[in-house]
């Protein structure tokens, strides 16, 4: 198999790189990461400009890419550059309208593409665990018949990736079948300003915003159901994978800057009069670092080749990528933090956020433990 990338990928990686290393500074991107929105929104047009976020998506959809290795190609530059526009969100629910949607919903992806309209996946509850299927607390109920009839929609939501400023959720909701059952999830595109919902925002620990998401008797009717009643399950499967894809690949992205950061720090960093990248003991930890995210970054490529195949292939790849992503994530960050002394931990060195963004990104649609769990378990189904 060739895993070179075509011309159209590798320029689309120039671009991106070279726009976030001019624009995107870390002191830029420190600044936006704290401010009250979370995000830049000026900085989301030019990325919409650049043909970034289209991408993501295919040609039927409006985009140009959409395949793995165009999602992986984005999201290791916005990995490089701790990029905290809302991308993740914008694949995810893109993807599920693309795969899923009526044709109406689908005429409105041209508003992701152009950086016009923000998304927000609303699925995960405080005890969901990281299950997809486990949706609880949110549940819509059929008020009349027929194609005229009006959903209830009750319940709340946890950690939605700016959901103070999305126009619009997807909304994972229990509609039928017991807590745990995959049949009877129903998806719902709600919008922000409906009747009934509220959000409450908060700081993210390693930076931009999220927030909790309230539904108190919203009402909707059957054009907010995105795809098939009590059939939601296959469609956020997919859409999720595509994110777990993209987070994998962004985590390389920041292991490669931690990397770099590092063996730059060895080499100038002196002890004893010598550079202490001279120490054997040292030389032989970054070894074995550079073999682990080479690890890693086979595990991303295995993901994406196989992104849109069959199933259970797609999802033990997928799973597989992100129990790699958590534990080399973890052990890059602790290593290059280790290997810097104590100045890793300070707050003006870019080294502690891109320690920070790896460690959480292993606690993203789930984590090291259950991605291994899934992975075996898909294995015997």
């Amino acid at each position: 198999m060739n895993f070179q990338h075509t011309e159209d990928r590798r320029m689309l990686a120039d671009t991106l790189n070279r726009f976030i290393s001019e624009q995107y500074s870390f002191a830029t991107r420190d600044k936006i990461a704290l401010s009250t929105q979370g995000f830049s929104a000026p900085l989301w047009a030019r990325f919409a400009e650049l043909g970034v976020i289209g991408a993501l998506f295919d040609e039927a959809s409006g985009g140009f890419g959409g395949g793995g290795f165009d999602i992986s190609v984005v999201f290791e530059s916005i990995g490089r550059g701790l990029v905290v526009e809302p991308f993740l969100d914008t694949l995810i629910v893109g993807r599920a309208m693309a795969r899923s949607g009526s044709d109406a919903q689908k005429a409105t992806l041209h508003s992701l593409i152009d950086g016009s309209q923000i998304v927000a996946l609303a699925h995960g509850e405080p005890d969901s665990h990281y299950e997809l299927a486990r949706v609880v607390t949110t549940r819509a109920r059929r008020n009349g018949a027929g194609n005229g009839g009006v959903w209830t929609l009750d319940g709340a939501k946890a950690v939605v990736q700016h959901g103070e400023h999305a126009h619009v959720f997807l909304v994972s909701a229990r509609t039928s079948g017991a807590d745990d059952d995959e049949a009877g999830i129903t998806l719902f595109l709600v919008p922000r300003d409906t009747a009934g919902v509220s959000v409450r925002g908060y700081r993210k620990i390693d930076g931009g915003r999220a927030a909790e998401v309230s539904f108190d008797n919203v009402t909707l009717g059957d054009d907010a159901v995105l795809g098939s009643v009590d059939q939601g399950f296959a469609t956020l499967e997919f859409a999720v994978s595509c994110g777990v894809l993209a987070l994998c690949a962004e985590a390389v992205g920041a292991m490669d800057v931690a990397k770099d950061y590092t063996l730059d720090y060895l080499r100038t960093r002196k002890q004893f009069g010598v550079p202490i990248g001279s120490f054997q003991a040292l030389q032989h930890r970054m070894a074995d670092l550079l073999l682990d995210i080479e690890q890693a970054r086979s595990a991303v490529i295995n993901a994406a080749a196989v992104l849109d195949g069959e199933r259970i292939v797609r999802e033990r790849a997928v799973s597989a990528a992100k129990y790699s992503i958590g534990r080399i994530g973890t052990r890059v960050a602790e290593e290059c933090i280790q290997l810097h002394g104590g100045i890793g931990m300070t707050w003006e060195l870019p080294l502690a956020h891109y320690a920070k963004r790896l460690v959480m990104i292993d606690h993203q649609l789930g984590d090291e433990d259950h991605h291994l769990e899934r992975f075996v378990a898909l294995g015997s189904a």
